[in-house]
């Protein structure tokens, strides 16, 4: 198991920041700015309360665009405008069938950062 500071931990700014254990284990857990910015680009397609509206039924669902622009009540350049976004963010896949284009959640990562979003905003009565 790692060490790790707990959030109860209180530390202490002595000036000397060298050598210090804690300070070494932190950036030896420290995000890469590459990985840090494909976390950022993550977070920011979700930003969007359209784009959210959209991953909250194709967690439930493979849908066609139609379906969502019958759904959200919205036309359908702005559909696959939103949905161009969330599939250049790996959020989204497509799969065609015919003349059709379906879409859904690209993997079951993507439902569990949604639903524990969706956990979190109606547990702090938000919703």
């Amino acid at each position: 198991m790692k060490a790790s500071l707990k959030m109860s931990e209180k530390t202490v700014c002595t000036g000397d920041h060298s050598g210090n254990a804690a300070l070494q284990h932190l950036a030896a857990t420290l995000l890469s700015g590459e990985t840090a910015l494909h976390m950022a680009e993550f977070f920011k397609a979700l930003s969007d309360p359209t784009r959210v509206r959209i991953i909250s039924v194709l967690a439930q669902a493979e849908l066609c665009v139609g379906d969502l622009c019958a759904l959200l009540g919205m036309a359908q350049p702005a559909i696959s405008q939103q949905l161009r976004l969330l599939r250049q963010a790996r959020l989204v896949a497509m799969r065609r069938d015919g003349k059709h284009v379906f879409y859904t959640l690209n993997d079951e990562h993507i439902r569990t950062v949604f639903q524990q979003g969706l956990d979190h905003v109606r547990e702090k009565g938000i919703s």
